[in-house]
């Protein structure tokens, strides 16, 4: 095999394969439908992007050739009928992490939330040891500025996705499970689907399965030795104690762990949420048996990932943060951690729905979880790969919204209403395309 094709090459778990492939040395190239940042960045680094459905882009030679796709893909799109039709391995995402995973050390982070952050700040502490690992990540390392680190070392650190139920392809030596919250309703039906797809996860980890205190994964799901974590029950076999802030929204806290206590470790990033994400990695590591010392340097020099509790601007007059958050759990909690952090202000959260089938199974939940801030500005909703459904707007979130105060605005008069906004904390949420407000956003409140 000589190339690797990518559909849907712009996706941040498929960027990570086509950068692991052309590291390899393979002839990489892939089609996606817009541009973007990481489409830049890849044909920065040598890889070949198009934008329009075109079979002439496609490697000639089928024997030579293995085609990546991603779900996200409309099956009817050309690229992908065409490749299907004509002999060529056409494998999905997942099924080829999977396979890169297979022979090495695979330490993989699921979760409903909370794992990339954790599995990004696992490949940190593996690489900052000198222990050294492969990592594919859904996120942006603002240490390294990649979503796919490489090395010689037969480690490989996975974000394991339950979307389209691709974490089945992995079969880990050391996993955490962070969350298993009603998500992906479209693809799993029900929760009891997608708690049976997590105990199915859980029965393929073959070492240790370390899951967040209270989650319903039994040793009759795995054969794996089960630990636990939590960010401050003692029952767990990793926790928190002590825990206090820096003054700058960085948690200080000591590890307990079966090994002793690690004391004073200092959270590179801000909020409870990642002290907690802190403790999942430390656990994976510790577990592995990277030394403790080295473990707590790693999180205190660890800078996130872009788009999670990201700090854009924090100046002492206005502060801006970006996060990805795209459930109301996830909401819930970056919402609470942005309060604890920066008490008595007043939060003006910019909310895009991600999903027509999302935003019908949880619009109440929406509702409730963004009724915590003090003014809500919500969007229309990012449709992705969906077509809308009758009955099916931002409006059936906004109508139970019950901050002080609200609007509902159209996407493209975002920044123009901003402009005349008087803000104290200023919060963007969303998976969709809000990303894209980010620079421009930063760069008027800089300015004020």
């Amino acid at each position: 095999m000589k190339n690797v094709y990518f559909i849907g090459i712009g996706g941040i778990g498929m960027s990570a394969l086509a950068r692991y492939f052309a590291f390899k040395g393979y002839n990489v190239s892939g089609y996606d439908k817009t541009p973007s940042e990481l489409t830049a960045e890849l044909i920065k680094e040598g890889i070949g992007v198009h934008y329009e459905d075109d079979i002439t882009a496609i490697p000639k030679d089928v024997e030579e050739t293995l085609v990546v796709y991603t779900p996200a893909i409309p099956e009817d799109l050309g690229e992908l009928v065409y490749v299907n039709t004509h002999g060529y391995r056409v494998i999905k995402r997942s099924r080829t992490l999977g396979e890169i995973a297979e022979g090495q050390a695979c330490m993989a982070v699921a979760g409903t939330h909370g794992k990339t952050t954790t599995s990004t700040l696992t490949a940190h502490i593996f690489t900052s040891s000198g222990v050294g690992c492969s990592a594919f990540l859904g996120g942006i390392s603002r240490n390294y500025g990649t979503n796919m680190l490489v090395s010689h070392t037969p480690v490989v650190v996975a974000e394991a996705d339950e979307f389209d139920r691709s974490f089945l392809q992995l079969f880990p030596e050391i996993a955490v499970i962070t969350a298993i919250d009603p998500d992906h309703l479209d693809i799993y039906g029900d929760y009891a689907h997608v708690l049976e797809a997590f105990k199915a996860f859980a029965s393929q980890v073959k070492g240790t399965l370390i899951k967040k205190l209270g989650l319903d994964i039994t040793p009759s799901d795995t054969k794996a030795k089960i630990l636990t974590y939590h960010s401050d029950d003692s029952k767990a076999d990793f926790y928190g104690e002590n825990a206090r802030t820096d003054g700058f929204g960085h948690f200080i806290y000591d590890l307990h762990y079966p090994g002793g206590v690690l004391k004073d470790i200092l959270v590179g990033t801000i909020g409870r949420v990642n002290m907690e994400n802190s403790i999942a990695a430390a656990a994976i590591a510790l577990t592995y048996g990277i030394d403790p010392e080295k473990v707590r340097e790693a999180i205190g020099t660890f800078k996130g990932a872009i788009r999670r509790l990201d700090v854009h601007v924090n100046n002492g007059n206005i502060t801006y943060i970006d996060d990805y958050a795209h459930h109301p759990k996830e909401l819930s909690t970056a919402i609470s951690s942005i309060r604890e952090v920066f008490p008595g202000r007043k939060i003006t959260a910019v909310f895009q729905p991600h999903l027509y089938t999302r935003t019908r199974d949880f619009a109440p939940e929406f509702a409730k979880a963004l009724s915590a801030v003090d003014k809500l500005i919500l969007l229309d909703i990012y449709p992705a790969r969906e077509e809308p459904i009758p009955g099916v707007t931002s409006e059936i979130i906004f109508k139970d919204v019950t901050a002080p105060e609200k609007v509902l605005i159209k996407r493209d008069e975002l920044m123009e209403y901003l402009k005349n906004e008087d803000l104290d904390i200023l919060v963007t949420f969303g998976a969709g395309n809000i990303d894209r407000f980010v620079e421009p956003i930063t760069d008027m409140l800089s300015g004020k």
